[in-house]
């Protein structure tokens, strides 16, 4: 009788503490006016503050790599998943911008395993083909909580205020912690124990990594295409939905809702079709490949400015469905790499990515902030034209590297 353990088991109690890491991502693009307004903030301290986040996200991210690779995600995730809760209390009691900027780094820490995690244990028990799969899997189920975060948190404000939010994210990081800890098998029976090494020569396995030629191919495109998810997501969506849209409080949250749907199906949709592909002799990244073609026509359709709430709407559901697809992506650059190595690639990327996210976030505000702001607080549609037309070309020259950049192993 086999008794491995199941997807309930495995992927399921990660994707609870990536449901948490969607959600805070995602709340801040509905929250973010409420910010502004309380503590002051002009665009590129709105836009430091969301970095404040993604910085400490990306900071813990290679240390992250070798405990995953070294004790395993049960261990590190359930211990984070507790810092994540007192990072949420943090943010709840904040009196002042500093203390919530400080809640937010720790938030950050708190979740940085998130995906990486449940990618290191998905590569643990189930073969290659499919790990693309049950990512995308527990990812549509962790995308709920950004579309948690659109709705039915603006359906809260009124009743707990965004104080009252941060409080409820915190019990129920606690709740997964203890979920994760006790579900969660450290390993496959019979599998090899790591051997402990020094810890310099653990971090020094980053080199062989970054050094790979294929893995330095694709980076940058998988990158900059997370990155720009994470990057709207994560703020500059709403903004622009309020400035650029027209939209109001109500229908801007439905358009949040609609792009965290986008994200929640794309993520089941293109895992299974990525593993679909490969399965029938297909690239790894040839679903990836579709989804940078989709991202960079919806950014195309977004700097145009559409009129109406549908078309807008239907852009930014077809630019997080797109966008979703890097989760592919970071599936099949893992597979060049022997399983010792899997948590470490994949935080390597993930490294990359969200050093990208606190560049954008904060560029993104300081290019809005060369413009006046607008009478309604807002800021100015001309300045969301130039910020997405910098990040098209960015992913564009990403794109273009794949076709230039030497190929073979190094």
């Amino acid at each position: 009788m086999d008794r491995t353990p199941g997807f309930a088991r495995i992927t399921l109690p990660l994707a609870a503490i990536n449901f948490l890491n969607q959600c805070n991502r995602g709340m801040v693009a509905t929250i973010g006016p409420l910010l502004a307004i309380e503590f002051g903030l002009s665009a590129s301290g709105l836009g430091l503050l969301a970095a404040c986040f993604f910085a400490a996200y990306a900071a813990a991210q290679l240390p992250i790599g070798v405990a995953l690779d070294l004790y395993g995600p049960r261990r590190v995730q359930s211990t984070l998943a507790v810092v994540s809760a007192a990072g949420f209390v943090l943010c709840a009691a904040a009196p002042d911008v500093t203390v919530l900027a400080l809640g937010r780094i720790l938030c950050g820490l708190g979740l940085a395993a998130g995906l990486m995690a449940m990618l290191k244990a998905n590569s643990q028990w189930y073969p290659k083909e499919r790990v693309a799969a049950v990512t995308g899997a527990g990812l549509f189920l962790a995308g709920m909580g950004g579309m948690t975060a659109t709705v039915p948190v603006q359906s809260a404000l009124p009743y707990l205020g965004w104080r009252g939010i941060f409080v409820l994210l915190a019990v129920l990081a606690v709740c997964a912690a203890a979920w994760i800890w006790l579900a969660v098998p450290d390993r496959r029976p019979g599998a090899a124990v790591p051997q402990r090494r020094s810890i310099l020569r653990e971090i020094a396995e980053f080199g062989r990594i970054f050094r790979d030629r294929p893995f330095l191919r694709f980076l940058p495109a998988i990158m900059v295409l997370s990155a720009l998810n994470f990057t709207f997501q994560g703020l500059w969506a709403g903004p622009w939905l309020r400035d650029v849209g027209g939209l109001d409080d109500a229908p801007r949250a439905l358009a949040l809702l609609i792009y965290a749907l986008g994200l929640v199906t794309g993520s089941l949709v293109t895992g299974q079709a990525a593993s679909f592909a490969q399965a029938r002799g297909y690239s790894p990244m040839f679903v990836p490949h579709i989804g940078i073609g989709g991202v960079l026509l919806a950014q195309a359709l977004l700097v145009a400015a559409p009129g109406g709430f549908w078309l807008t709407a239907a852009i930014w559901f077809a630019f997080s469905f797109c966008g979703s697809v890097g989760v592919a992506g970071y599936a099949a650059m893992g597979q060049g790499f022997p399983p010792e190595l899997q948590g470490r690639v994949a935080t390597a990327i993930n490294f990359s990515m969200l050093v990208l996210v606190f560049i954008l976030q904060i560029g993104i505000g300081a290019i809005l902030d060369l413009w006046p702001r607008t009478a309604n607080g807002g800021w100015d549609p001309a300045g969301y034209a130039v910020a997405l037309s910098v990040t098209f070309l960015l992913q564009a020259l990403a794109a273009a590297w794949i076709l230039v950049a030497p190929t073979g192993r190094a």
